[in-house]
């Protein structure tokens, strides 16, 4: 890692100016880590840097009111739409100055449900909140962002803009009701594709003009497709600030579950991400500074966490990275793949780090994945994996200049300063799968004490610069790379 990185890291989080430098916090100076050939020191240092985003995200704080939703007229019964009640008593919350509204026990219906500031929704034990999935309900439209671009479409099932200090909190679920009847047949062709094909309901009517408008730079505003098939996602904060997502289980999203967009101090610990459909990403940050994912579990139809800052032209325009992020103590079951950058990435990423996860299924495609081209570009930059445990993956290590479009732009991509280090994979068809371009090769990467006690194949490497590397196994040899 550069000195100057360093530099920009510490000035990132506010730390700079307060003369602290945490690369002397283990007696160690910057020179000295920078030139030690004890890569664990070295490794200890930079995870002082995940411990301080930690200690530098803004807590939500909320009052000590509760507005339960049963006392504005919602109903726990089959045919009862509590929309209006919920609306109401999230009004009321933030009138009184905020608190929580609670979802007591039962199964309440519901259009979407809109936040607003110092406004926790809490769904109790045995509650479930469940969604109509009934496209119309979830108009008008709202300045949303769909696979990384900008648009007015459908609200997000749970949605807040420009808003702060909210939360969805609780031991309930929510439930999306997407299934192969509802919602997720926009996807059109998919892996297995089971439903009916219906050409006229295909989500490319409304995906690919959006993404020549963006291309164009047609303003957002403009963006509004009478005719719309992108389905929206769970939850949503959009350009809001201190946002806590806890406890809760989200089932059978339409679309990404949980997407904060934007926003700033955002903590999502404790949730059950369980959702099998097409584009079921369990958590996706876009573009956001500061942000903790811990101790949640993820089973889900796609990328279990992936980390996004805008696609192409429109994550140019907003020019905002995904930084200061860390994850932390979570299990990832089925998935596209565990901890994930991109696709789209084209507004960069930093300051990244993992630790401590548990991953494994047979239908875990990727263990740790990195996914670009030279359409998206962006700078990929201090990355840091570590005390990783892979049961069963097909790819344990992916990074892959050429998912989708391929090299096929101008802009290149570039990975920086990416750490893999204490990483186990007990069970793999290929250990890497890396392809670089050869005009713009992939290096900067590290892999530290890696271990790969069952792989078919040491996989691809195409266009990789020199890996640092330091004990690293597969099926019980020294693997040199």
């Amino acid at each position: 890692m550069t000195d100057k990185l360093r530099r920009q890291h510490l000035k990132t989080l506010g730390f700079a100016s307060a003369g602290l430098s945490l690369w002397s916090l283990n007696g160690c100076s910057t020179a000295s880590v920078a030139n030690s050939t004890d890569s664990d020191a070295a490794d200890k240092v930079l995870w002082q840097q995940a411990d301080a985003i930690i200690a530098s995200i803004a807590p939500t704080q909320f009052a000590q009111h509760d507005f339960v939703i049963t006392a504005f007229g919602a109903k726990a019964e089959p045919d009862y739409d509590s929309s209006a009640a919920i609306t109401a008593a999230i009004a009321a919350c933030a009138e009184a100055g905020g608190g929580r509204v609670v979802v007591p026990a039962g199964r309440f219906n519901t259009g979407p449900v809109h936040l607003k500031s110092n406004v926790n929704l809490h769904l109790q034990k045995d509650a479930v909140l469940s969604f109509f999935a009934e496209p119309e309900r979830y108009l008008p439209a709202v300045h949303t962002r769909w696979e990384g671009v900008e648009l007015m479409g459908y609200s997000p099932l749970i949605y807040a803009f420009e808003q702060e200090n909210i939360g969805v909190t609780g031991d309930g679920i929510l439930e999306g009701n997407g299934s192969n009847t509802q919602w997720w047949p926009w996807k059109g062709k998919w892996k297995h594709t089971p439903w009916q094909l219906d050409v006229a309901t295909d989500q490319s009517n409304t995906r690919d003009p959006l993404f020549a408008m963006a291309e164009q730079g047609v303003p957002v505003a403009q963006r509004v497709f009478k005719d719309n098939y992108l389905r929206p996602p769970f939850i949503q904060p959009y350009r809001c600030k201190r946002v806590l997502i806890e406890g809760v289980t989200i089932r059978n999203s339409p679309f990404w579950l949980i997407n904060p967009v934007l926003s700033d101090d955002v903590i999502v610990r404790g949730v059950n991400c369980v959702s099998f459909g097409p584009n079921s990403d369990g958590c996706d940050p876009e573009s956001c500074n500061r942000v903790l994912i811990e101790n949640c579990l993820f089973d889900t139809g796609d990328d279990c966490i992936a980390l996004k800052s805008g696609r192409n032209n429109d994550g140019r325009r907003l020019a905002t990275p995904i930084q200061n992020v860390v994850i932390q103590d979570c299990v990832m079951r089925a998935g596209h793949g565990g901890v994930v950058l991109g696709s789209e990435i084209s507004g960069g990423a930093r300051n990244i780090f993992a630790r401590r996860c548990r991953m494994s299924s047979p239908d875990l495609q990727r263990g740790i994945r990195i996914k670009t081209n030279s359409v998206r570009g962006g700078l990929i930059e201090n990355i840091a994996i570590r005390d990783i445990d892979i049961g069963e993956v097909k790819d344990a290590i992916v990074i892959n200049f050429f998912y989708e479009e391929g090299d096929a732009g101008s802009h290149l991509p570039q990975v920086k300063d990416l750490h893999i280090s204490h990483l186990t994979v007990h069970k793999a068809e290929r250990a890497f799968l890396l392809r670089g371009f050869e005009r713009a090769p992939i290096s900067g990467v590290s892999l530290h004490h890696v271990e790969f006690k069952q792989a078919a194949s040491v996989g691809v490497l195409e266009n990789v610069a020199k890996i640092d590397q330091v004990d690293i196994t597969l099926n019980g040899e020294v693997l040199t790379l």
